[in-house]
């Protein structure tokens, strides 16, 4: 990479967070990290980031609310947005499910437990 592309970390488990944030870095990716919805969506609209690998259910603003203003801004809504949840596929009772995830305009979903290396991945299909 000549420029190093910008992400946006958002969750709200810090070591997870530091774990995601690490391992773009050694990829070569300048990384910042925000543990909320609201947080996340000031730094983006301080500094549109290049992508964004978002978790669901967060406190204050949950993932589905931030992906949604990314997406309906013309601003930050070509922005990629990769949604991670630890929702099992299987239940159907709540929104945090992965259909309601595909729903989203993200770009990728991952589930959690994702590891670093799945994410990063999707990371570098999505900005290179």
């Amino acid at each position: 990479m000549s420029e190093k592309k910008r992400i946006l970390v958002v969750d709200d488990e810090p070591d997870f967070a530091s774990i995601v944030q690490s391992n773009l870095a050694r990829e070569g990716f300048q990384v910042e990290v925000a543990y909320d919805g609201v947080e996340a969506m000031e730094k983006i609209k301080a500094s549109p980031p290049d992508a964004i690998v978002l978790d669901v259910m967060m406190p204050e603003k949950d993932g589905y609310e931030v992906c949604s203003e990314i997406k309906g801004d013309e601003k930050t809504r070509d922005i990629p947005v990769i949604l991670l949840t630890a929702v099992a596929d299987h239940v159907g009772s709540t929104r945090y499910s992965h259909a309601d995830g595909m729903s989203m305009e993200a770009d990728d979903y991952l589930p959690k437990p994702a590891s670093a290396e799945e994410i990063t991945a999707s990371v570098k299909a999505l900005v290179s």
